[in-house]
């Protein structure tokens, strides 16, 4: 095998040996079929031949290269890596649920039923909102749901508006959502505390109120700020007829401290892969479920769980006005059984000391790392903070630098250059599952590392150092990737 100090070098093709196999295959119990000739044959893509030892080794050791929450801390600001417990995973594999067809008829499906149905009535009182749609399988996908919902209402009350109205520091997905859905989207910049310029909004509005159909808002903000004129941006949208569309990707930073409803959002999704317990990252499973006020009710996605009041009998309905169906089936299961259970494990107590937590450690982050960083926004944070490496960068170290840096001291960085209106921007979000020890070893890291930009700038420009590969032609390998191997 290759030696661990260089592993990731070798390849499978490189351990190869003519005839070596790794498994033994059972007679045929079919008719032998002759081979296409030799012509159609392609000797391009030979696979390679390795013992079953080889194979369980090389990809073991493979998978100990890979950076997990299990293994560090893993401090990725808008994205929620946290630390989430096993019992919740072990819910989502009985049996029952996991077996779980979902074409088996409603009779044989109650206790599935009662489940989302269940989630469905937490999520509305977490929310404070009339109603919930578990339909959506992403974040994004529960933009789009709430998007099309904004549309479809405005569209039932005598006339489209076209015009969508985005933060200029909300998640490059809010905007795009909107493009999608067809609607043409309008900036609204920041000011200089970070947080929605409210005369910008109230000229947007003053300008053709008639035609905006909602403002996309991320609260807390893609800063880690909270809004304080979060309700007079909401009566201001609802005088000119536009809706309030809540991006809830930050929720963990106000479970059980304030709810969205209470706040005057119309629809607001949320994420259950990043606050209600799915292990999140690699690309899914994920769930982006919708929360409405009444009057958004009848528009919600199908499929919906209801419940019979004469019969307690649960089944699937589509709302009278729904925009429709947004994929297969019932959403992603797996991810709604883990939030069922996260919930009732914690209880409203457990789930305000989630939001507690969370906050509380961000500010611990900001107050040790503001003296050697810039604060662009220098005020009490939520559950992540943004701080920026420019002062690093008059020594020629950019913030990538420092993320590479970072790579040596055994630390995944945190989510750099975003939000994009920060120069040198960095996110880091510790989320409310670490310890005050981890976040003091990342933090000593952090100041380490800018006094080495300080004193020896050219050591934290060749990082890493100590990673198995150095760095990569990024923008070569987006544009160019070799996808598979050649001879």
């Amino acid at each position: 095998m290759a030696d661990r100090d260089d592993f990731g070098a070798t390849l499978t093709f490189d351990l190869s040996r003519p005839g070596r196999v790794g498994c033994t295959l059972p007679p045929l119990d079919v008719p032998e079929a002759p081979l296409p000739s030799g012509d159609l044959l392609r000797d391009d893509i030979t696979l390679p031949e390795l013992s079953q030892p080889d194979v369980v080794r090389y990809f073991t050791q493979l998978s100990q290269r890979n950076f997990s929450i299990d293994t560090g801390f893993y401090p990725l600001g808008s994205c929620s890596m946290k630390y989430n417990p096993r019992i919740n995973e072990v819910a989502a594999r009985l049996s029952g649920l996991a077996d779980v067809h979902p074409m088996q008829s409603d009779e044989t499906a109650q206790g599935a039923l009662a489940l989302m149905h269940g989630l469905q009535r937490l999520l509305a009182e977490i929310t404070g909102m009339h109603d919930v749609s578990l339909a959506p399988d992403a974040g994004a996908h529960g933009e789009l749901a709430g998007i099309l919902i904004a549309s479809a209402y405005h569209n039932s009350n005598g006339g489209p508006r076209r015009r969508v109205l985005v933060p200029d520091s909300a998640h490059g997905t809010n905007p795009a959502t909107a493009a999608m859905a067809g609607f043409q989207v309008e900036s609204i910049p920041s000011d200089t505390d970070g947080n929605l310029d409210f005369e910008a909004l109230r000229a947007a509005l003053d300008s053709n109120g008639d035609s905006v159909a909602a403002l996309m808002l991320t609260l807390p903000s893609t800063l880690g700020l909270f809004e304080p004129r979060i309700t007079q941006i909401a009566d201001l949208l609802h005088d000119h007829g536009a809706l309030l569309y809540g991006d809830g990707a930050n929720m963990n930073a106000m479970l059980g401290r304030v709810k969205p409803g209470d706040l005057g959002f119309d629809v607001f999704h949320l994420n259950l892969h990043k606050t209600f317990s799915t292990p999140h990252g690699g690309g899914g499973p994920g769930a982006g479920p919708i929360a409405v006020t009444a009057a958004l009710a009848p528009f919600l996605p199908a499929p919906h769980v209801r419940q019979d009041k004469s019969s307690a009998r649960f089944s699937l309905e589509t709302p009278e006005h729904s925009i429709g169906r947004l994929g297969l089936f019932h959403g992603n299961f797996g991810v709604l059984v883990r939030a069922y259970a996260y919930i009732l494990s914690l209880g409203a107590e457990g789930l305000r000391g989630i939001s507690e937590a969370a906050v509380l450690n961000a500010n611990y982050v900001l107050t040790r790392l503001r003296d050697a960083y810039r604060l662009p926004y220098d005020r009490r944070c939520m559950h992540e903070v943004v701080i920026s490496g420019s002062r690093q960068k008059a020594n020629g170290v950019k913030t990538l630098d420092i993320a590479k840096r970072l790579i040596d001291y055994g630390f995944h960085p945190p989510t750099i250059y975003f939000p994009l209106i920060v120069d040198e921007a960095m996110m880091i979000e510790p989320t409310e599952s670490e310890t005050k020890e981890t976040l003091d070893a990342f933090c000593d890291a952090m100041l380490v590392i800018a006094k080495e930009a300080e004193a020896t700038p050219d050591l934290v420009r060749e990082a890493p150092a100590r990673a198995p590969l150095r760095r990569l032609d990024e923008a070569t390998a987006a544009r160019k990737p070799v996808l598979r191997w050649t001879r």
